[in-house]
């Protein structure tokens, strides 16, 4: 068979590293996928068999094995063609056709939007590459080929890709210590998606160039000459700046580009661990280290294996001079990171960049299986991709290493999911502490329990891991889940009992065919969709009934749906009005959101009760109801000092909490605030109106709508 020229190309690069065997393999690859995807173009109108050809080389260019090589030349074959996974089973093997389904996407499921089919998809990628490292490499050059392609895409589609590669393959390659295919494909990504900072932030570089270039080799020179006299065998290289880091330090740390850009660079590549300690001493000898600047990440490796020593220091000419120390093998992690580790006929070594890879993606892989959809998990994978850390020690000595900012909270749930559900208080540096405290390198911290404590929705508020973050919601939403059920339950159960019939009565075979018929799984499901308002159910009601009872109608009256006993978030109280209990209410059942209580003077109710009369419920306060609930107070008051104190005192006394207070409007005599109390019924709150009226500062005092 007469191969094109980059076929060709690919087998010169896989003739330099792999055995005869192996490589007819590959072009055996080439021939099932050109067969496979014959008549088939991309929008730039070259075959698309060159596409996989393309995403092979790169691979190739990354040394990776035969199989790696195979499975990327054919990783399209089963979305977009014929070829079933058994088809490259029985023609490759298993490990390539794991390989390719690894990459697949999920097109023949069906999604509500793009963006949940993109995050089911990284579900299923995340999945396959924990269990084996080649699938994102495949994943990753196929996305550097399509960057490398992107200018034939549409304005829309390129913005699109270049946001996702931005916010989700280059942090992943990043992650895997990938140095130069994550640099690649964040310049393309920048360049796609902010065109016009990209020409701006080009241009500019442009014209420094020069001047850099002349302090580079000065300060090299310098570098080499100390190094060279210290007897360290070692290489300098000046390090520029690639663009996207400039635009993101000018961005995020609102610096002009002459800021940014006035940091200059150097590797020095030495040949042994020792020599990288022997050339910092020589280094800051040379010039003086900034305080402060030091990492050592050889001592302590990234959770990525990246090792090396960082400092920085002060040059002759008035510009900060930022070094990295490494070695040989240290520079070849950093620049291919898992990549230049995976080793396929033997386990890879403790600590080294596959296996600390793999314990990430396992951590992601345990926290998909709590999310509760797609697009929670890709916005927890996206925060858990940027990895800054921070190291503390378990009682027993063990290292943690959790993000940075990570809390006590946080360390809880790095220990055990059970230890953080019922986290009672931490102790660190023998210190009692809140859960929320923050976290610092070198702390040892202790979490203590208790089994009647259980997670609280401000919880959320006081982590920034993952798996705290996804084992939190989980408990939540179980919770959720059990409160909507429930409440589903009453609805029905009253929806049928008006018409002369209950829950009870109808079989449990006409339930799962009314539920199998609405495209559900369970009962339980069809209940929590009632309870939301996605479906009403008066109308599940008259479906669930016989023919001759649908007719018959529904009765007035029946039992009053009650509120106010611990129903959690699946009833909720309208913030236009602010309900309490001894208010006279109704119900509206707003779809998505459940049953929302308001005021019966609630000035938005009357268009509810016109427009959506169905929607509408009778409900009234539980005899003895539990919680507080939001009383908004609007005070006239003295404009002057301790004024905010006087009064959150009077509203203290009684037994009252403050949530939330605004000044909207204020003279030189007056100021009128704006309390949010929480309060358990109209009793207190007359106690609350009475303490304040007697308080000399306030004027008037009146309760608001919302």
């Amino acid at each position: 068979m007469s191969y094109p020229g980059p076929v060709r190309e690919l087998r010169r690069l896989l003739n330099t590293y792999l055995e005869p065997e192996q490589v007819a393999t590959a072009l055996h690859a080439f021939e099932v996928g050109e067969e496979a995807h014959r008549g088939q173009t991309r929008r730039s109108g070259e075959d698309y068999i060159l596409h996989p050809v393309a995403v092979a080389s790169i691979l190739a260019g990354m040394r990776m094995d035969h199989q790696t090589i195979t499975a990327a030349i054919l990783h399209d074959t089963v979305e977009d063609t014929g070829v079933s996974l058994d088809d490259l089973k029985r023609e490759f093997g298993e490990q390539v056709a794991r390989l390719v389904d690894g990459v697949t996407k999920l097109d023949k499921m069906k999604f509500r939007t793009r963006q949940e089919a993109d995050a089911e998809s990284f579900r299923k990628l995340l999945l396959a590459m924990s269990r084996d490292l080649r699938v994102i490499f495949i994943k990753l050059a196929d996305r550097l080929h399509n960057m490398r392609t992107i200018q034939a895409m549409s304005n829309e589609a390129r913005r699109r890709i270049s946001n996702e590669t931005l916010a989700i393959y280059a942090p992943i390659a990043d992650r895997l210590g990938m140095n130069t295919l994550k640099l690649e494909l964040e310049e393309l990504g920048f360049a796609n998606l902010y065109p016009n900072r990209y020409r701006v932030i080009e241009r500019r570089s442009r014209s420094v160039a020069r001047n850099r270039k002349e302090i580079l080799d000065s300060v090299s020179d310098a570098l080499k000459k100390r190094l060279n006299e210290a007897g360290i065998p070692c290489r300098v290289e000046g390090r520029e700046k690639s663009l996207y880091s400039v635009y993101q330090k000018m961005r995020d740390k609102s610096l002009s580009f002459r800021e940014v850009y006035d940091l200059y660079a150097f590797r020095i590549i030495t040949q042994a661990e020792s020599h990288c300690y022997q050339a910092l001493g020589v280094v800051h000898s040379l010039y003086k280290p900034r305080p402060g600047s030091f990492k050592d990440y050889i001592a302590l490796p990234k959770p990525n294996g990246y090792q090396s020593l960082h400092t920085v220091l002060t040059s002759p000419y008035d510009v900060p001079v930022e070094i990295q120390i490494r070695t040989e093998e240290m520079d070849m992690v950093a620049e291919k990171g898992a990549a230049a580790h995976w080793l396929y006929k033997a386990a890879p070594p403790d600590g080294s960049t596959a296996v600390r890879a793999r314990e990430w993606l396992l951590k992601l892989v345990e926290s998909q299986g709590r999310a509760r959809d797609s697009m929670d998990f890709i916005d927890t994978a996206k925060a858990e991709l940027f990895p800054d850390e921070v190291f503390v020690f378990t009682p027993r000595g063990k290292i943690v290493d959790l993000k940075a900012h990570a809390t006590a909270l946080d360390f809880a749930y790095a220990i055990h999911t059970d230890v953080g559900n019922h986290a009672r208080r931490a102790l660190i540096d023998h210190k009692p502490a809140p859960l929320s405290a923050r976290l610092e390198n070198g702390q040892t911290v202790m979490i203590e329990t208790d089994d009647s404590v259980k997670p609280r929705p401000e919880w959320l508020e006081s982590v920034v891991t993952a798996k705290a973050r996804t084992a939190i919601r989980s408990h939540l939403k179980n919770l959720e889940q059990a409160d909507s059920v429930a409440i589903g339950h009453r609805l029905l159960d009253q929806a049928l009992v008006r018409r002369d019939s209950s829950l009870d009565t109808i079989s449990q075979r006409k339930l799962d065919r009314y539920v199998k018929k609405a495209g559900l799984e369970r009962l339980e499901d069809l209940l929590v969709r009632i309870a939301r308002g996605e479906l009403l159910a008066g109308t599940v009601a008259q479906k669930l009934l016989p023919i001759t009872q649908r007719r018959s109608g529904e009765k007035a009256g029946g039992d009053t749906f009650t509120v106010g006993s611990n129903e959690g978030t699946a009833i909720s109280y309208a913030s236009c009005c602010h309900p309490i209990p001894g208010d006279r209410i109704t119900g509206y059942l707003s779809p998505g959101r459940g049953i929302i209580v308001h005021r019966d003077n609630c000035p938005n109710v009357p268009a509810l009760k016109r427009e959506h009369p169905e929607r509408c419920l009778e409900v009234a306060w539980e005899p003895v109801p539990r919680g507080t609930y939001s009383v908004l107070l609007k005070l006239i008051t003295v404009n002057g000092p301790g004024v905010l104190a006087s009064v959150s005192s009077s509203i203290g006394q009684a037994q009252a909490n403050i949530e939330r207070v605004e000044q909207r409007e204020s003279t030189s005599d007056t100021a009128e605030l704006y309390f949010l109390v929480g309060l358990r019924n109209r009793t207190q709150l007359a106690r609350v109106l009475t303490r304040l009226r007697r308080n000399p500062k306030v004027f008037r005092v009146s309760r608001e709508l919302g």
